[in-house]
Order: structure tokens, then sequence, then C-alpha cells
């Protein structure tokens, strides 16, 4: 099968592209609204692009009637935001937070969910993450055409990762094991990925 995606209406077009960029990350992201509660809403366009300076790029839709998303209205008007990686057993919160709220209404409160202050960050994270990324605003950049998207770029200024999933190797690196914070991946639909076996190769010289 060869899909041309110039034939292909826009959310046609979406529903091809989940399907088959797989998996993908999910950014968690917690921003703060205009009356000091906090917004949470996962993102699977979303991943690493450079290290000097550190950013992570995540890519926002606009609601259905064509109005901004809480979260990327709330990273314009205040730049700190927390960007997560949720662990498997975190998909019922997770999708939860994807409900379309009213404006200023908090998923975390909605969900119950626990948060902790990060130290000497103004923004505190998820408890119950095993990973989070303390961010500042770096750019916002629009693309699309009827269906634009905005594309934030997050600049890390911290990390934290849970103690149980991290330690330095004999070599003094930081080594992360991925089968402690066993991250939940996104596929097409409804369809989620929970964390498979880890495979090793090491590269050539």
């Amino acid at each position: 099968m060869q899909i041309k995606l110039d034939d292909l209406p826009t959310p046609q077009v979406y529903f091809t592209m989940t399907q088959t960029v797989l998996p993908r990350p999910i950014a968690w992201l917690l921003s703060e609204n205009d009356d000091g509660g906090y917004n949470l809403a996962p993102f699977s366009y979303f991943n690493a692009v450079c290290s000097d300076p550190p950013l992570l790029i995540v890519s926002v839709g606009k609601q259905d009637d064509g109005s901004d998303k809480d979260s990327i209205r709330n990273v314009r008007e205040r730049e700190e935001f927390v960007i997560h990686i949720a662990s498997c057993d975190q998909l019922p919160a997770l999708n939860q937070t994807s409900a379309t709220l009213p404006p200023n209404q908090s998923e975390v409160t909605a969900n119950d969910l626990a948060l902790t202050a990060v130290d000497g960050f103004r923004m505190p994270r998820l408890a119950d993450c095993k990973v989070a990324f303390f961010c500042t605003r770096h750019d916002i950049q629009v693309f699309g055409n009827k269906n634009q998207q905005s594309l934030l770029f997050a600049e890390v200024r911290e990390i934290y990762i849970a103690d149980d999933c991290a330690e330095i190797n004999d070599k003094g690196r930081l080594k992360v094991h991925a089968d402690r914070v066993q991250p939940l991946s996104r596929l097409g639909a409804g369809e989620y990925s929970s964390f498979g076996d880890v495979m090793f190769a090491r590269r050539p010289d």
C-alpha cells in the first residue's frame, strides 16, 4: 500500500501519520492557568531536538472551534512549565487529562493528582512521575494551513529523575534505567504501547 498524502483531507493525513510514526513519546505538560491553578495535558507530537541549548519540541494543535488550547496559551503568558514522562501504570490518569475542560478548570484537581514543590523552580511537578523536565519557553512558531500547529520549543533548565531509576556508572556517566521508568508511548487512534524488551547493539567504530 502506498498512500499519497496530497489526495487526503487533513484529518486523514493526521490519522495516517499517527499510525505510522511509531511509537511516539508523550509529553505530559503541566502549565499554570490564569487563576493560579494548573492545566495538565498529553501531547504525542513531541521529542528532543537540540542539546545546546537543551531543547524539547511539542506540537500543539487547535481546539475544535479553532481557538488555542489552554497549554499553549498558558505558556505564551507564563514562560515556566513542566514536561513529564508518564509511566505505563499512569495511562488511566493520562487519558483522563486529555478530556476537554472549561478554561481554568484544572485537570490536576479533577483527577486528584498530587503535586510536589520543586527546589529552585517556580512550578511544581507531578509527584508520581519518574522523569520531569523543568522548562522555560524558548520560542513558539506556528505552522500549517487550515489546521495550524503551534510548535513549542521548550528549553530544559533541570531534569528530575527518580532515585530508583538512575545511577552514575563506573565510567562516571549517568545511567537511566528505562525498564524502571516504564515509559508509556503513543500509537494510533486510542492505542498506546507499554514498555517492551531492552535490546542492545554497540555502535560500530
